[in-house]
């Protein structure tokens, strides 16, 4: 089987996690939604936490291509971390989504899940304590663009965009960042 077949499997998964949330995902319903055999999912995932757990570290891969594209384009991880819902692209909008899915599928669950959704976030926290000197700087940005995250991804209404930027100003001043 392709990876275009994993992937079909995977993009599944993150829309009935969307959709339907966990209760709904089964080997057998994911494979359904995926358009390809039971078996032809357990070639690729023999458990759903195996499943979730790949789906995790595949946006831990997207958001890892979207920090680097943003550092080829000369934005710092801090100011990509804390950039304003308005300016996210569509492919962001599809990792957002994919760590919505992500975020739901942990639900009381341990183990492969946790262990994944804890090295994703752990690569955005070393991300920022690399580029900010302060560790309490660091932590405050993190907090910062976990709730603008939070609030893209709940659709509230966006801060005024000038308020946004003093926002950013302040917690990324000069005296701050490496």
């Amino acid at each position: 089987m392709s990876t275009d077949t994993r992937d079909r499997i995977l993009d599944a998964l993150e829309e009935m996690l969307l959709e339907q949330g966990l209760t709904k995902v089964t080997l057998e319903n994911v494979a359904a939604e995926a358009g390809v055999s039971k078996g032809g999912l357990l070639y690729h995932f023999n458990t759903k936490d195996t499943m979730i757990a790949a789906m995790v570290r595949r946006l831990g891969d997207r958001s890892d291509a979207q920090r680097q594209l943003a550092a080829e384009g000369g934005t710092t991880v801090a100011h990509w971390y804390l950039q304003p819902p308005a300016s996210i692209s569509d492919k962001e909008t599809a990792l957002y989504r994919s760590t919505l899915a992500v975020l739901r599928s942990v639900d009381g669950n341990t183990g492969e899940i946790q262990q994944a959704v804890t090295e994703v976030m752990r690569l955005w926290d070393e991300g920022l304590r690399a580029e900010i000197s302060d560790p309490v700087t660091a932590e405050i940005v993190r907090l910062v663009g976990d709730g603008i995250y939070l609030g893209a991804l709940l659709d509230l209404p966006a801060v005024d965009p000038e308020l946004h930027q003093r926002v950013v100003e302040r917690l990324l001043g000069t005296d701050h960042v490496k």
